[in-house]
């Protein structure tokens, strides 16, 4: 019997469209149909970005608060599997990707279909699929597979090199020094060993064992400092996002966000990190080890 899989994502730079094509070539083959959507918002992000315009959609992305999409069309009324790309913008699900799964059409798709969410992230991506989990958890979806390469360069490098990609439009090495940002080509291209496992659960049935065999090919990989950073980070830009929305003169608060990410990244996060790593960590690695446990899979 033929196999129906739809693959829909948003991506602006095409980056995360790169990965679906990779990780969706191994599925195809004799009786499968592979059906790709590249969704975009009904007014277009800027891309590259201006400072101010990026920062703007700090609130709404934090908060969850939907855009209106441009037309799309399924093709199919039931799919054997859906592939879900999603990407972070501040550490939630990006305001398109968290419109995608509001649309009527997607959420009929999506109840009682095996799902694999796929990323391409600058680092963080753990809170946005946590939100992810809540949102298709409601919709009655099958939550099988987790997908996430990450830029694996440090923190503070990815961090320069990012907004080095959003603010001039391009793939290339800020000032000739630091690394080209984002996801390598080399991981990139490496998405297809991925889109084997899937191929092979697809034909099995067998969606229980594929979030290990996922983890076991390094699909998923949760770094402690990571981790501990989104976790505080997340909380605090909740409180930022919720503070914002209630003011006149938004774009004064939003400069001082601006201002704020950057002091906590290069100043505060080392200082935190350093004194949980002497006074709190060596104390909790049972606890460490269960969260990481927890964050590989995708119950």
């Amino acid at each position: 019997m033929s196999k129906k899989v739809l693959a829909i994502y948003f991506s602006q730079s095409g980056q995360l469209g790169e990965i679906i094509d990779n990780i969706t070539a191994p599925l195809a083959g004799p009786g499968i149909t592979i059906e790709k959507v590249r969704v975009q918002p009904a007014t277009p992000y800027p891309f590259p970005w201006k400072g101010n315009s990026f920062f703007a959609v700090m609130p709404d992305c934090v908060l969850s608060v939907p855009t209106a999409l441009a037309p799309f069309q399924l093709k199919e009324n039931k799919y054997d599997l859906v592939i879900l790309g999603y990407q972070a913008w501040f550490l939630s699900p990006s305001i398109p990707f968290n419109s995608i799964l509001s649309e009527p059409t997607v959420k009929t798709v999506l109840k009682d279909t095996p799902v694999v969410m796929v990323t391409g992230a600058r680092n963080m991506w753990i809170t946005a699929f946590e939100k992810s989990k809540v949102k298709l958890k409601e919709i009655g979806a099958k939550l099988a597979g987790n997908i996430a390469l990450v830029d694996k360069h440090a923190n503070f490098v990815s961090f320069v090199t990012i907004f080095y990609w959003m603010l001039k439009g391009k793939k290339g090495r800020a000032l000739n020094i630091f690394p080209k940002p984002g996801v390598s080509d080399e991981d990139i291209a490496g998405a297809r060993e991925f889109g084997v496992v899937v191929a092979q659960h697809l034909n099995s049935g067998k969606w229980e064992d594929l979030q290990p065999a996922l983890v076991a090919k390094k699909a998923v990989e949760i770094k402690y400092r990571l981790m501990f950073i989104e976790s505080k980070a997340s909380r605090i830009f909740s409180i930022w996002a919720n503070i914002i929305v209630k003011k006149k003169n938004r774009s004064f608060w939003l400069s001082l966000f601006k201002y704020y990410l950057i002091i906590a990244l290069f100043v505060a996060a080392p200082i935190i990190l350093t004194v949980d790593a002497i006074f709190f960590k060596p104390f909790l690695l049972k606890k460490i080890r269960a969260r990481k446990q927890y964050l590989l899979g995708v119950n």
